[in-house]
């Protein structure tokens, strides 16, 4: 078992194209990193197979250790965890990060950030608005 230590050691805080390429190549992405998801932001399964597109079985399969899982959900599983670790930098902690997904933003068109999750490019635009707030920015 390699751990969440071992996990978010290895994931930076934000993560390119060449990053996250890099790391499918050379970490086998697997089960841990599912469990590592759940485990870190407390979030229920229904939510996470919601930012995943798959289902609530499907989503709970992945956390089992002999289980295949999807290329496309591997660099979602990355992104998320990079996005996490960027959060609780900014915020200092999962429960604040985790208030400020949930609420309304004006600066997300009076939608919580959390809608965004859905998508690479949604979890993209919020790391690039936890950017600008650690810059001075309003959002």
């Amino acid at each position: 078992m390699i751990g969440q230590k071992h996990i978010f050691k290895n994931i930076p805080n934000s993560m390119n194209d060449t990053d996250i390429l890099m790391h499918l190549q050379g970490e086998k992405v697997n089960w841990e990193y599912v469990q590592t998801l759940k485990e870190s932001t407390q979030f229920k399964d229904e939510v996470l197979s919601g930012w995943l597109n798959v289902s609530v079985k499907t989503f709970r399969s992945y956390k089992k250790p002999d289980q295949e899982i999807d290329i496309n959900i591997k660099e979602h599983v990355l992104l998320l965890l990079s996005l996490v670790q960027h959060g609780k930098k900014i915020f200092r902690s999962m429960e604040k990060f985790g208030e400020w997904l949930n609420s309304e933003n004006f600066y997300f068109n009076k939608k919580a950030p959390i809608d965004y999750l859905k998508t690479i490019t949604g979890i993209r635009f919020i790391d690039d608005r936890l950017t600008a707030m650690e810059y001075g920015d309003n959002v």
